[in-house]
């Protein structure tokens, strides 16, 4: 049998790897704490990258680790999707079987996995494309961590120099969101590949930043190291000059040593590629011509497969295959199939097959799948098809496959691999005379989908081609559904760019539907929200009352709830948020009855808003945190996840817990949120900012969202938040006429938001910026003044939050610290005493003024909200105050003490996150903090400040 035949040319040394070994392992042990979640390892093609891997691999596994392994083809550029997943999968069932695998997922999450791996059943029927990716990305999250329970994990993939998009993003988010211990991802690559273009470059670079992600390069061996192989392939020693010769030509390079001792008597060709082929040159020819069979099948081809092709018997394929094995050119893997050593040994005879050879064998390949697709690994049929039809230049049938293909990966959430195979529909379209009624689909369904998939992957601008190029096929008197259809996409599109429009473009899909229907229910729905956040409440309310009719005539549930939602978000524009909470309730029953993850996550998000607004923060972040586990389980954490943690920053940033918020926020941000989204949270993160006095980020923020440049705002909340932002911005540098200008031009906009919480927000800050510009600009303040109390006078007092900003509206501030301090919020009480201590510091009442004072002090400095300290320590010397002088334990939360012990004892700040279970990036704040509140530069200074203070003698 094949089988028992070994290669003669690989080293059974194992050389010059062992401080790159040892590294690995190093990881391995940081990975079991929790600290290390994936190694990239990039060195050139032939450095050695697979045979560390597998060493690191066997030598793991016998440490008692399950290490799964899966690979990169070539052919995932052509839209095989998931191959490294697919196949670490398959290696999963087959060592443990496919119930005791779904045993290990969240429930129902097998059918999801079924569109990678058909053991597994039926896929999902649920075809959300803006979830189901996410969702799917989740349940191979829960899967490593599941896994992980039982013992530690090492997931091996390699050659991610040839992942598809998906596969890359899927990579990307383990990387960012693998956070339980006993769990490692190694990941190769050829670094030598990634020319200025290379879709891996940017994941690199972005994964070089993640937390616990380290990049191992491998270098090329030494004289002395290729010394060491020539010796192990040899058996004897190599002698001086064989050596020196040896290394100047392979450039210390394991596999090019390799192939010129292959070389009879050394003889040295003149290319690297004639070096690799001649040891393909050697063999026979029959032999030979199999190999150029194979290497056109791909980097690893089946027994039966290659039987088929080559037309060859069982025994006469191997008695071909036997001297390339032996050679140690192809090698056998397992389910009998062959792989050639290298890929850059397919590649040399690849490139070496003559043009009607390459052709006349892809045809070959793919007319035998296409008779028996069992020939290769399950799911990847249409896609092989679609590469073979194609390399045969048989436009017909590699239109059909392209078009089959693509509807594959639809339905394994690969739009971005769908993308080029349907592109490839429509460039091959002309030349197939009856095209439509081979794939049933005419050429706009072709680009329907097309722009389906390139926005469902975050391909916007060839969204919006695909788009136009549908809409300029259809006559919208013929096909207005259709028209609006598409018209409504484009809305979305322009939506997720930040780009003005929508609403015009979604009143136009609206006229073209203007018969009761199922269509006109679907552009109701966006619409209506659109109009909502707008501020346009009243027609809003009229459409949704519209929509929920037809969807309830049509049976609809998950529209109706959708349009539950939108009523929602009138309720708590309104500030009618008894109503907020009942209305999502509804829409949450039919989210649950339904099984809809998208329904149930936006319900509780709204939901959570309201409660903030309510002054429940206790509460908000209860369901935070179950939302946020919903969202994992529902694979909605790019979606409603994200938008459940903007809100969640919101109530900790509310209550004073603004580390804590920092936190969440750059941990949503680092999941690439949508556009709004991610505005939504660099708003929470601008907040603290500008209460801390930090400029600079405030500024960078600001830029960042467009509020420095007057971006153009469809959303009246939006409009709201970042005027305040602004406004603050202005305070901070010290420039009250520029803060009045910005409240001017707010306060010129056709319409206000009419949430109450935000209206009383922005009205309490207008008063502070009147009275800070009212001595240099009197007349423009009191013109001010006279807007915001025309706006306040119709604004709705719903609510203990916005109670407490109409309060300090109004100049009552003693009773607005009083609200504050009920609904735990430090810094508005701060504020609101400092303001009251201004008061009675005017009246004459130095020791009122100074009381207020006192009590406010230690609450600023808690948060260290540095230009509120300095204000109220300015106002204390004024009136005589006594300054508020901490106990020096009470400098230090108690988490901030423990991390200042392990400092003092001289450790890293990886070695503090392995101790206390938190992250290293957390830990990197909490000791910033320290510095901070101690005064000092370094973590020498703050240890010598410790045992100075006695900080850690209690």
């Amino acid at each position: 049998m094949l089988d028992d035949m070994l290669g003669r040319s690989v080293s059974p040394v194992f050389v010059g790897r062992e401080e790159e070994l040892a590294t690995l392992f190093e990881s391995f042990d940081e990975a079991r704490k929790g600290t290390v979640t994936a190694v990239l390892v990039g060195g050139e093609a032939g450095v050695g990258k697979t045979r560390l891997i597998q060493r690191f691999a066997d030598q793991a596994a016998a440490r008692g680790a399950h290490v799964l392994a899966g690979g990169c083809v070539e052919l995932s550029t052509e839209g095989l999707a998931y191959a490294p997943f697919t196949a670490a999968l398959r290696q999963l069932v087959r060592e443990k079987g496919r119930s005791q695998v779904a045993a290990l997922l969240p429930e129902g999450a097998e059918r999801d996995l079924a569109r990678l791996l058909p053991e597994f059943g039926e896929p999902s029927g649920d075809g959300e494309t803006d979830a189901g990716r996410a969702r799917l990305f989740e349940q191979f999250l829960s899967l490593l961590e599941r896994l992980a329970d039982a013992r530690p994990t090492v997931l091996v993939i390699e050659d991610i120099h040839w992942a598809d998009r998906s596969s890359r993003d899927l990579i990307a988010f383990l990387s960012r969101n693998l956070q339980t211990p006993q769990v490692l991802l190694v990941m190769t690559y050829r670094s030598d590949d990634l020319h200025r273009q290379h879709p891996l470059r940017p994941v690199i670079a972005e994964l070089s930043r993640v937390g616990g992600v380290l990049r191992l390069d491998l270098p090329r061996l030494s004289r002395d190291e290729v010394a060491q192989q020539m010796t192990g392939i040899l058996g004897r020693d190599p002698g001086y000059s064989k050596v020196q010769k040896v290394y100047e030509r392979s450039e210390g390079i394991p596999l090019f040593v390799e192939a010129l001792l292959e070389s009879d008597d050394c003889g040295f060709p003149e290319s690297m590629q004639d070096l690799i082929l001649n040891s393909v040159a050697r063999l026979p020819e029959d032999t030979q011509r199999v190999l150029r069979v194979a290497a056109a099948g791909g980097t690893r081809v089946s027994h039966a497969l290659l039987a088929a092709v080559s037309g060859l018997s069982d025994y006469e394929l191997e008695a071909a295959l036997r001297p390339a094995i032996a050679g140690n050119v192809l090698q056998i893997a397992d389910n009998r199939a062959y792989v050639f050593r290298h890929s850059l040994i397919r590649e040399a005879v690849h490139d070496e097959l003559l043009p009607g050879e390459y052709q006349r064998l892809h045809a070959m390949y793919a007319e035998e799948i296409s008779k028996d697709r069992s020939l290769v690994p399950p799911g990847r049929a249409a896609v092989e098809l679609a590469h073979h039809w194609y390399g045969a230049r048989n436009d017909l049938w590699a239109l059909v496959a392209a078009w089959e293909a693509a509807q594959k990966s639809f339905m394994a959430f690969a739009y971005t691999e769908a993308v080029p195979l349907l592109e490839r529909v429509l460039m091959l379209w002309d030349r197939v005379p009856d095209a439509a009624e081979r794939i049933g689909a005419d050429h706009t369904a072709v680009l329907e989908r097309a722009s389906e998939a390139a926005s469902a992957g975050g391909e916007l601008d060839k969204g919006v081609k695909f788009v136009k190029a549908a809409l300029a096929e259809l006559d919208e008197a013929r096909e207005p559904g259709r028209v609006a259809q598409l018209v409504v996409r484009l809305a979305n599109i322009k939506i997720s760019k930040g780009q003005m429009g929508a609403t015009e473009a979604l009143r136009r899909a609206l006229h073209l539907v203007p018969e009761p229907g199922p269509v006109r229910a679907e552009v109701v729905t966006p619409l209506s929200r659109h109009l909502m956040l707008r501020g346009d409440i009243d027609e809003a309310e009229r459409l949704i009352a519209e929509g929920l009719e037809l969807a309830r005539r049509f049976g609809d549930r998950c529209l109706e709830g959708d349009l539950l939602m939108n009523l929602a978000l009138g309720h708590s524009l309104r500030g009618e948020l008894d109503k907020v909470i009942a209305t999502n309730e509804q829409a949450l029953r039919i989210g649950r009855e339904g099984g809809s993850g998208r329904i149930i996550t936006r319900a509780i998000g709204n939901t959570i808003d309201a409660l903030i607004d309510m002054g429940r923060p206790d509460d908000a972040l209860r369901m935070s945190e179950d939302g946020w586990q919903l969202a994992k389980k529902y694979g909605r954490l790019r979606g409603s996840g994200l938008f459940i943690k903007n809100n969640w920053a919101e109530a900790l940033e509310s209550m004073g817990r603004w580390d804590e918020a920092i936190e969440i926020v750059e941990g949503a941000l680092s999941h690439g949120p949508s556009l709004r989204t991610k505005f939504a949270l660099l708003r929470v993160r601008a907040d603290i900012a500008l209460a801390r006095g930090e400029v600079a980020l405030v500024e960078g923020i600001l830029s960042e969202i467009g509020v420095l440049k007057d971006r153009p705002e469809d959303f009246v909340q939006d409009v709201t938040s970042n005027a305040r932002l602004h406004i603050g911005w202005h305070q901070l540098r010290g420039e009250p006429d520029a803060a009045l200008a910005v409240a001017e031009r707010v306060l010129a906009r056709p319409s206000q938001s009419s949430k109450a919480m935000l209206g009383w927000r922005l009205l309490a800050l207008l008063r502070n910026v009147c009275d800070a510009a009212e001595a240099s600009e009197p007349e423009r303040a009191r013109a001010v003044r006279e807007q915001a109390a025309a706006l306040a006078a119709d604004l709705s007092v719903i609510g203990p939050v916005a109670e407490a900003y109409r309060l300090s509206y109004s100049g009552d501030f003693d009773a607005a610290a009083a609200s504050w301090e009920r609904l735990k919020r430090p810094h508005n009480q701060a504020k609101a005493l400092l303001r009251a201590a201004v008061v009675a510091a005017r009246s004459g009442d130095r020791e009122g003024a100074a009381t207020r004072l006192t009590a406010a002090l230690p609450l600023a400095t808690a948060l260290r909200a540095t230009p509120l300290i300095e204000e109220i320590e300015a106002l204390s010397r004024r009136v005589g105050g006594a300054h508020h002088q901490q106990e020096p334990q009470e400098l230090l939360t108690p988490r901030e003490l423990e991390v200042l012990r392990l400092v003092t004892l001289g450790r890293t700040n990886r070695d503090i996150a392995a101790e206390l279970f938190i992250s290293a990036k957390t830990v990197s704040v909490h000791v910033s903090n320290i510095l901070a509140k101690l005064g000092v530069t370094s973590r020498g200074e703050a240890a010598a400040a410790a045992h100075r203070l006695s900080l850690l003698s209690h």
